[in-house]
């Protein structure tokens, strides 16, 4: 017996636009989280006492590399994100590029920005 969501092959413009409520709210936290980030290296870079004077300055350089990799994160999923208001506007938003599958609402709902259903990516 199939379920709807097996049945359907697209997701509706009122569930679409519930998926583009959630991604904005995605957005917006991660683009605040890598402002901090940003504004946290810029003061790191500012800052007298965090210019390395000698080895155990080290913690410095270890926490600007730290802050530069949670930034590149962020900067990872603000892109997937936007991917993901794109694939909404051709409403080809939720549809497993491996399967053609619909994604289950719980797992966008978990990670809006999922181009794999929970199989494909369980394959790969």
């Amino acid at each position: 017996m199939k379920t709807q969501q097996q049945t359907k092959n697209k997701y509706s413009e009122s569930e679409l636009k519930d998926f583009d409520i959630l991604i904005d709210k995605k957005l917006k936290q991660a683009r605040e989280q890598l402002d901090f980030y940003q504004r946290q290296i810029a003061d790191i870079r500012t800052s007298d006492d965090a210019k390395p004077k000698n080895l155990d300055d080290a913690l410095v350089s270890i926490e600007t590399e730290r802050l530069y990799n949670l930034a590149g994160r962020q900067k990872k999923l603000i892109h997937h994100l936007e991917n993901a208001k794109l694939r909404i506007k051709n409403r080809t938003y939720g549809i497993c590029r491996v399967s053609g599958q619909l994604i289950s609402k719980k797992r966008l709902a978990a990670v809006p920005h999922a181009t794999l259903s929970i199989t494909a990516k369980q394959r790969r």
